[in-house]
């Protein structure tokens, strides 16, 4: 190795000393169900039940793009090749894409991959943090969740006894099945929320994030 590459490699920083303000949030977390020792057990315990719960939510949820990419592809090949578009592939991909997005909302928020704008939020301490997130989780999070899960139970059970199809389509496939996601997603997505809320509490006692 000549004395140059051996220069370059000593000016590259130790990973103790990286710099990790500008890590993501969802980074921070540890693999569900593992939680600090001091935490209380009541809290572990509810914390673990749900972070475990939505990550089981996830992986079977997850298993809906199989037949998702299946009639995307379809679609495209009968349609470009064979000049022979289907009347239920958009309806099917449309339906199965707005399921998995609802469905998998509590797993998204369990690993905290969720949008948001942190690049002054992730310079705070912990404690700081986990207050304004546990305001906006009063404040907001809860309270908005709880009215669309209540709007979606009447907009799902609707579909269901009208037996409601779809009218973008020739093959006016059947609603109700989708807007079901609809309330399940927000139940998931609700107490997720339950599990988040307690970190919070945690890291406010505590200064760190379990």
């Amino acid at each position: 190795m000549s004395k140059e590459a051996e220069k370059d490699i000593e000016a590259i920083p130790a990973i103790d000393s990286l710099d990790t303000t500008d890590e993501m949030i969802a980074e921070r977390r540890q693999a569900p169900g593992v939680l600090p020792d001091d935490m209380a057990p009541w809290m572990r315990i509810g914390i673990a039940g749900i972070d475990l719960f939505s990550l089981w939510c996830g992986r079977i949820f997850c298993w809906m793009l199989v037949p998702l990419m299946f009639a995307m592809v379809f679609e495209v090949v009968a349609r470009k090749l064979f000049i022979a578009p289907t009347i239920w592939a958009y309806d099917t991909s449309r339906m199965l894409s707005g399921a998995l997005f609802m469905a998998g909302a509590g797993y998204a928020l369990m690993r905290g991959v969720h949008i948001r704008a942190d690049f002054i939020y992730r310079l705070w301490a912990p404690r700081h943090q986990a207050m304004v997130d546990a305001l906006l989780y009063l404040l907001f999070f809860f309270p908005a969740m709880g009215y669309f899960l209540w709007i979606s139970l009447e907009y799902a059970g609707s579909a269901w006894i009208s037996w409601e199809l779809s009218m973008d389509t020739a093959w006016m496939a059947p609603v109700a099945p989708v807007r079901t996601a609809m309330p399940v997603g927000a139940a998931f997505l609700i107490l997720q929320g339950i599990s988040e809320l307690l970190k919070c509490i945690y890291a406010m006692r505590t200064n760190r994030w379990p």
